[in-house]
């Protein structure tokens, strides 16, 4: 890996970001069955072909593209989401939806092989990057914000803020690079959550997240792996590291 690696991951989700933005602008919100459908497409071709030309002997897995098993014996996959809280971005008014572009790369050491990434949120102005790493803000422990799905959240959040004995305010956020930004941007302290995902909807997120400092990992604590046959990642915690200690315990108590 070079550092132009991150330097790539930043600018080709800020410039999917500025597409999607353009494409919204263009159609309005009369069909939105069609925005959506028009951005996953869109920013996927875009994001295809830039890494086919600027890495061309890389693998990708896209969440819109056909998974190619040969990624499982190369050195580098990049692991892109290309319009991540799909149904954010057909809502005007709202900025809760994110691109994603992670590197994965073998023997990368305890980051389950992510070696760079970026997660954009072109409705913020905003792209968080391995490039430049942010510094985590200050966490009260006496008051935890967390970040759950927006339209399922899961139902042992509630029963974790009702288990730990601190106040704990549950949080909706729509797409999963949006609510890992929220923690990571201070505006709340965790995110959780055990209704599944894939690969492609933690990669960026988590990558960044590693960069900065904060702990990102499954709610069981076990650590988080990527590029495998199995792309499905059932749950997921990131948060400060001063709350994981708690928020691990108090999982486990109520799982």
């Amino acid at each position: 890996m070079t550092h132009d690696d991150h330097a790539l991951a930043r600018d080709l989700a800020t410039e999917a970001g500025a597409l999607l933005l353009r494409l919204r602008a263009d159609r309005g919100f009369g069909d939105l069955k069609a925005l959506r459908d028009a951005g996953d497409r869109e920013s996927h071709v875009y994001l295809t072909e830039a890494l086919a030309r600027q890495r061309p002997g890389d693998s990708v897995l896209s969440e819109e593209g056909k998974d190619e098993l040969s990624r499982l014996e190369a050195e580098r996959v990049w692991i892109v989401d290309p319009l991540d809280g799909t149904r954010e971005y057909a809502e005007e008014g709202r900025g809760d939806w994110a691109v994603h572009v992670a590197l994965w790369q073998r023997d990368e050491g305890t980051t389950g092989g992510l070696a760079a990434g970026a997660v954009a949120l072109p409705s913020q102005g905003r792209t968080l990057s391995t490039a430049e790493p942010i510094e985590l803000s200050q966490v009260d422990t006496g008051h935890i914000r967390v970040a759950v799905s927006r339209s399922r959240p899961p139902e042992f959040a509630t029963r974790l803020a009702e288990h730990l004995d601190v106040d704990v305010e549950l949080v909706p956020i729509g797409s999963a690079g949006a609510k890992v930004a929220a923690v990571l941007l201070g505006d709340v302290d965790a995110y959780v959550h055990a209704g599944g995902q894939y690969e492609w909807d933690s990669a960026a997120p988590v990558a960044v997240a590693h960069a900065v400092g904060a702990h990102a990992s499954r709610i069981d604590g076990s650590p988080l792996t990527y590029n495998e046959e199995d792309t499905l990642l059932p749950d997921i915690l990131v948060c400060h590291p001063e709350l994981a200690p708690t928020l691990l315990a108090g999982i486990r108590a109520v799982l």
